[in-house]
């Protein structure tokens, strides 16, 4: 009977389960068949604009540029000229080829249709050990080239000695095997019972920059990690000083060393000391690889996607970039990084250039690893590091992504994939809107959706997402955020007053963070003045009641005249509305401008007593404005890092001469940052959020009203109308959507990584 009961509720049990599964299919074939059909990748709507071929003003170097320049200069037998990776430092190398950008009467005559294209050339950096000094050239004409000109003076009114190169890829190997032989092979007990060091287990280097004192020094403490991923958060407590000054690496040697908190003048100090107990020992120990960035869970989510119902509205045809009413030609420098040029609205140039000229941060601590450091990017090379971007992480899914290629430090020009992303991204807030509650009823409003330009750079331990951004309403930002790992410190006495702890025995280091920008904005042409406004309260008799008195705000406006009045400190009070501003009106009688506005949350700048600061004067000023020059063309230098005390650039001589700014060709040098006091919440990595800063180039009174009130976004509607579409497609949208067209996720950026070896 039992069994009887048995067989007959399994029979149940299986035609239910078969009844379910013809349901689950009936929906499943429904939900298929009504499946919004496929988002067309064609534009909908036409562009506004025509592409200009003559963008290519400023591209890149191409693949063939570089090798051209490359053969050209190894033809040139006098310089004796090496490719090789790992060149020694006694020989001559081809460091870097980039272009050379136009003078900038010549671009503009030629955008303008009044002449004919300049010259194309190259710069090409040769460290030429084997001369004991580095030389710039000019190469052209591109292509195929047929001259070299020394510049070097002429740029730097100096020579340029060999000690102010960037440490090539050789001779950091020439370094690495100088640890493994005069360190790691002579303090085995140590490395083994401190750190765990065996056939298949070593220690990694971080370098501390400036290399030294004063200059022609080359004397860098090199601090060691875990071999971990995440090795920056992973300090052993072990930092070495060596002297690397000769070309001839069988003379470098070691001049200090630093094991927990104790300073030994030798190996052999060192070694005896500790076998002898007279040293407080680090004892090993396994940790977990905190530092990873590998999902402590498995990903699980898929967040919201970017998609195109009525296709992309931007188009890119070689460097040049056509959105709505916005036209731009872009490049990304091997040594500053992400740059734009000839930035137009509706027709009119705004911008000749925007671009990134440096970013540096300065830090604290009481270990000589991070005690000096203060490092300049742009001379290892800022958009160097440019690797490819994640889709769908680093940049939307659904971006248009960008191949470049470099010549920095490589035997051959290496190509970058997807290194640049474009895409218009809806910022989820309105640009604008109003709704009428009084009197009369309505709705009117405008998403706000801006056109993304991005870069993101890995230069060592940090990450730098770089953005250009174009509004609607007219305004460009420049923005940068920082993320990536902090660096950090052993933990050992005194060091509390230069950070917190962020995990056993590892101190993340206070530093700051400053970022230089370019902008050459050109309002309605190149004669332009420098405008500042702000208010103030005045005490005023009120008409209707001459005996009474009350305080109240008007506008304080100045125009100032020289460079030396335009350098704006930081640290002393700052007029908030800074205009670059034409000597035409509008309609209501106003000077058109762009107004510079300043996102910046910086720490205290070095004192200019120290002999360092020269290197980075620029940083001095929230905002400096100079008469435009050709020979004034970056804040920084390829030098300053490793020369920081005669620096090949120091910015504060643009201003020195103090030239009129009424009425000139001007530009302004925006510095912003933050100030990074390290916590737990940074390991594993810093977040982007509140950590970055820029500057937003607005229109005042440049139009005569908002230029976005005639956006084909705009949304209105009143009583009755909630419905309709003819001024409001988010009531159709519904009947419209569709789904995205997707690329295959392909990554092929450890293609691009630096190889210390063939």
């Amino acid at each position: 009977m039992v069994e009887r009961r048995m067989n007959s509720l399994v029979k149940w049990v299986l035609i239910l389960f078969v009844l379910v599964s013809i349901i689950l299919n009936i929906v499943l074939i429904g939900i298929h068949s009504s499946r919004a059909p496929k988002c067309s990748a064609q534009r909908v709507h036409p562009l506004r604009a025509k592409h200009d071929e003559r963008s290519r003003v400023f591209a890149d170097l191409s693949r063939e540029e570089y090798l051209q320049v490359q053969q050209y200069m190894l033809k040139q037998k006098d310089l004796d000229i090496s490719t090789n990776q790992l060149t020694k430092p006694s020989e001559n190398f081809l460091f870097m080829i980039d272009l050379s950008l136009p003078k900038k009467a010549d671009a503009l005559a030629y955008l303008d249709a009044k002449v004919s294209k300049p010259v194309r050339e190259a710069t090409a950096v040769v460290f030429s050990g084997s001369k004991g000094y580095i030389k710039e050239y000019v190469v052209g004409p591109l292509p195929n080239p047929t001259y070299h000109k020394d510049v070097t003076q002429q740029k730097y009114n100096m020579d340029l000695p060999i000690a102010a190169r960037t440490v090539t890829v050789g001779e950091y190997a020439l370094l690495f095997n100088f640890f493994v032989v005069e360190v790691f092979a002579k303090l085995k007990k140590l490395m083994r019972e401190s750190f765990g060091v065996s056939d298949d287990k070593g220690l990694n280097g971080f370098e501390q920059m400036p290399r030294g004192v004063r200059s022609g020094d080359r004397k860098t403490w090199v601090s060691f990690f875990r071999d971990y991923s995440g090795m920056y958060i992973h300090p052993v407590g072990f930092e070495v000083l060596v002297n690397h000054e000769s070309l001839n690496a069988s003379k470098w040697r070691l001049e200090r060393l630093l094991y927990n908190g104790q300073y030994f003048t030798s190996i052999e100090e060192l070694r005896q000391k500790y076998d002898a107990g007279l040293v407080k020992k680090i004892v090993y120990k396994e940790l977990p690889d905190y530092g990873s960035l590998k999902p402590r869970n498995k990903p699980l989510q898929v967040g919201p996607q970017l998609f195109h119902p009525e296709g992309k509205r931007y188009s890119i045809s070689h460097n040049h970039v056509l959105y709505l009413d916005w036209s731009f030609a872009f490049g990304l420098s091997s040594q500053t990084g992400m740059r734009v040029f000839d930035v137009r609205f509706k027709g009119e140039r705004i911008v000749y250039e925007l671009s990134v000229q440096e970013a540096m941060s300065v830090y604290g601590g009481v270990t000589p690893g991070m005690m000096l450091t203060k490092f300049l990017d742009s001379s290892i090379g800022i958009g160097r590091f440019a690797h490819e971007l994640v889709r769908g992480v680093d940049c939307p899914y659904e971006a248009t992504y960008v191949d470049t290629y470099r010549y920095i430090d490589v035997p051959a020009p290496v190509r970058f994939r997807n290194s640049i992303c474009v895409f218009e991204h809806n910022l989820g807030q309105p640009l604008r809107r109003h709704f009428a509650d009084f009197f009369h009823h309505n709705y009117g409003g405008m998403v706000n959706s801006a056109l993304v330009f991005r870069t993101i750079t890995a230069i060592g331990n940090y990450d730098y997402m770089w953005d250009f951004i174009f509004y609607q309403s007219g305004s460009v930002e420049a923005k940068v955020h920082a993320t990536g790992y902090i660096s950090s410190a052993y933990l050992v006495n005194g060091s509390l007053r230069t950070g917190h702890q962020v995990a056993e025995n590892v101190l993340g280091n206070v530093h700051t963070h400053f970022i230089n920008f370019k902008v050459d904005l050109d309002v309605l042409g190149e004669k332009n003045s420098f405008q500042t406004k702000d208010m103030e309260f005045v005490n005023v008799s009120l008409p209707w009641m001459p005996d009474h008195y009350a305080m109240v705000p008007q506008v304080v406006e100045r125009q100032l005249k020289t460079e030396q009045e335009a350098a704006l400190h930081y640290g002393t009070k700052t007029p908030r509305y800074l205009h670059i501003a034409s000597q035409k009106t509008n309609r209501w009688g106003h000077q058109r401008s762009y107004r510079l506005q300043v996102f910046s949350f910086t720490g205290d700048h070095l004192p200019e007593s120290q002999a360092e600061e020269r290197a980075m004067s620029w940083a001095r000023y929230k905002v400096a404005i100079t008469k435009h020059k050709d020979s004034e063309q970056t804040s920084s230098s390829l030098y300053s890092q490793n020369y920081m005390w005669t620096p090949p650039v120091d910015f504060s001589n643009y201003i020195a001469d103090n030239e009129s700014i009424e009425n000139e060709d001007l530009v302004a040098w925006v510095t912003t940052g933050f100030l990074h006091i390290p916590h737990a919440e940074d390991i594993p990595n810093t977040v982007t959020v509140g950590n970055g800063g820029g500057v937003l180039l607005r229109p005042h009174n440049y139009f005569d009203e908002d230029p976005s009130i005639h956006s084909a976004d705009s949304v209105y509607f009143g009583p009755g109308m909630e419905d309709s579409c003819d001024n409001n497609r988010m009531a159709c949208l519904a009947q419209e959507t569709c789904s995205p067209v997707l690329e295959p996720f392909t990554y092929h950026g450890f293609e691009g990584v630096m190889k210390f070896h063939d």
